[in-house]
């Protein structure tokens, strides 16, 4: 099935917002791009084809231009990479966040219930008992 045939399953409030954050930044749709990329198994047979092609047959002596090349590239995906854990840990607190109002106001609806249900109880067996 589609994802279309299914009803539209609710979703946390701080992942709508994150998605909608991320769709509405140009800066971080490109990193977010980049991160799929780097991240899949493409980028490492792209890499692969590269760099056997540099060693065979671009230059005589590729070992000073490539190892450029891959620190380079290097520091740029690890920065790629903590741009990944930064906003992974961001959701994370913002949803930890909005869990614990709601469960903190959850606590205090069902203490209100709770009490209320006392004095309901406590009013109907003095009305039944008789005190």
């Amino acid at each position: 099935m589609t994802a279309s045939t299914h009803p539209a399953r609710p979703e946390h409030p701080v992942v709508t917002r994150t998605r909608e954050k991320r769709a509405a930044d140009a800066q971080l749709r490109i990193a977010d791009a980049i991160t799929a990329f780097a991240g899949s198994m493409a980028f490492v047979y792209l890499h692969v084809v590269v760099f056997a092609a540099w060693m065979l047959f671009a230059e005589s002596s590729p070992w000073p231009t490539l190892t450029l090349v891959v620190s380079l590239e290097a520091i740029f995906l690890s920065t790629f990479v903590m741009i990944g854990q930064n906003r992974a840990s961001a959701f994370q607190q913002a949803k930890a966040d909005h869990d614990f109002i709601e469960q903190e106001l959850e606590l205090k609806t069902n203490t209100e219930l709770t009490r209320e249900i006392h004095v309901l109880t406590t009013e109907l067996h003095r009305r039944t008992f008789g005190s």
